[in-house]
């Protein structure tokens, strides 16, 4: 049993360290960063899925009901390292959960303001910028706000 829930503390160790990173690109910017995180993150959570079950199985084939119920008898009956190792485990997902949580409401805030950036953007009847990024006066004439 702390074989496999070694290997589960690993993994989802490895996944809030993901969830931090992405965090700080949202904080610092770097958007760009985003789809590598969460490819890192889906492949992770698949693993996670992988171990839970080879525990579960383990734990189940050991006599012990599948679930957390069982997953708590089956690291008790097996020893003190077992149980810190399962304990510490549950206390990590319920880290790398509310971290999630973190991460989802500072992208659902970014898409809002974004969103609202361009209702703003698009409510008059002209717009303020053109494509090109050249300010739209009311003669139709452009003004460079940046050259470069």
């Amino acid at each position: 049993m702390l074989v496999h829930l070694l290997a589960e503390k690993t993994c989802v160790e490895e996944f809030l360290s993901v969830l931090e990173q992405e965090a700080q690109a949202m904080k610092s910017g770097l958007f760009a960063e985003l789809p590598l995180l969460t490819g890192r993150k889906a492949g992770l959570l698949d693993r996670m899925a992988a171990l839970d079950r080879a525990r579960e199985s383990a734990q189940v084939a050991r006599g012990f009901e599948p679930g957390r119920a069982g997953a708590d008898a089956a690291a008790a009956a097996d020893g003190e390292a077992s149980l810190a190792a399962w304990t510490a485990l549950v206390e990590l997902a319920q880290q790398a959960k509310a971290c999630n949580r973190r991460n989802g409401a500072m992208v659902y805030s970014q898409l809002d303001f974004t969103q609202n950036a361009l209702h703003y953007l698009q409510a008059s009847a002209q717009p303020f910028y053109g494509p090109d990024g050249i300010r739209k006066a009311a003669s139709a004439a452009g003004t460079r706000l940046a050259v470069g």
